[in-house]
């Protein structure tokens, strides 16, 4: 908005005019004009002089960093990123903790950016190491075009799953996906969706879907048979062997869209969380799988 506009609205508002007919004027819209004289102080104190100045005062760039503002509040947030919080805990937890001191909140984005951005200078960045990640660099990721290669043949999309799966009020719907650590070892995660129980499975064998798949079916065959209602995945080709696990099974497995991992949100939060005790560099196949200890296993001797 201009000081033209902002002159305008205060005219208009001294002779006594609607702000939508000050928006006509301006050819602005309604919201618009309103949004600017309640960021002002109102119709009464409104001065376009006082505007133009404060909006040219929030535009200047750089801006400080709100954990360099605040330095208590960038004392807790280092603290809770020793003991292993992620952002996104600590984001959630600071208006649980400081209900009546509005200084005391911080956006998980704002965490990620003073630890990874060095011009900031708001945290430590040595706390990198302690996100579950452990990574110390950013990365933007890079769109691959679709080569044909690797792609998985007669999947079931997502879209043509039952809609009673999205309510979560009937269990027995899995979220899956593979936990990567050291190449070639890996777990696979199984995540219920409505009690939100996890199962790991162990990969000692290998990655590639002929290898994948006996373990799943083992995994599977434990499970009652009303808790086998579906399997939802992503992409990966460890599961290109889907229709015969569906066969083995009776457990029909739907595909989630490309480069679209919140389709399987609960899968992908547990992994991240796993993601603290499971190493990037540590390799899984040498961790055991305890059988399991269901009353149904034992009498089948499993």
């Amino acid at each position: 908005m201009t000081l033209h506009e902002r002159e305008e609205i205060s005219r208009g508002i001294a002779s006594g005019v609607s702000g939508r007919a000050i928006a006509r004027r301006l050819n602005l819209s309604a919201s618009t004009v309103d949004r600017e004289v309640r960021r002002n102080g109102g119709r009464e104190p409104y001065r376009a002089l006082d505007a133009e100045d404060r909006a040219s005062s929030l535009a200047r760039r750089p801006k400080p960093a709100e954990l360099t503002i605040h330095p208590s509040l960038r004392q807790i947030v280092e603290e809770r990123l020793e003991c292993r919080w992620s952002p996104q805990q600590i984001a959630c937890w600071l208006p649980l903790a400081y209900p009546d001191q509005p200084s005391m909140r911080v956006s998980h984005e704002t965490i990620y950016l003073s630890l990874f951005d060095p011009r900031r200078r708001a945290l430590n960045r040595t706390l990198t190491g302690r996100l579950r990640t452990g990574r110390t660099m950013r990365h933007p990721r890079v769109v691959r075009r679709p080569s044909g290669r690797g792609q998985i043949r007669d999947m079931v999309p997502i879209s043509q799953r039952p809609a009673e799966v999205e309510t979560r009020l009937v269990p027995g719907h899995w979220e899956g996906d593979l936990v990567m650590d050291k190449r070639p070892s890996a777990v696979a995660t199984l995540v219920e969706r409505t009690s939100r129980l996890v199962r790991l499975v162990a990969l000692p064998d290998g990655l590639k879907a002929h290898q994948v798949r006996p373990h799943l079916v083992r995994a599977i065959e434990q499970m009652p048979s009303p808790m086998r209602g579906s399997l939802t995945w992503d992409r990966g080709r460890e599961m290109a062997d889907h229709a015969q696990l569906t066969a083995q099974t009776g457990m029909p497995v739907y595909f989630c869209r490309r480069r679209s991992p919140w389709q399987r949100g609960t899968n992908e939060n547990t992994n991240g969380l796993l993601r603290q005790y499971l190493g990037k560099s540590a390799d899984i196949r040498l961790l055991d799988q305890p059988p399991c200890a269901c009353a149904r296993c034992r009498r089948r001797s499993c």
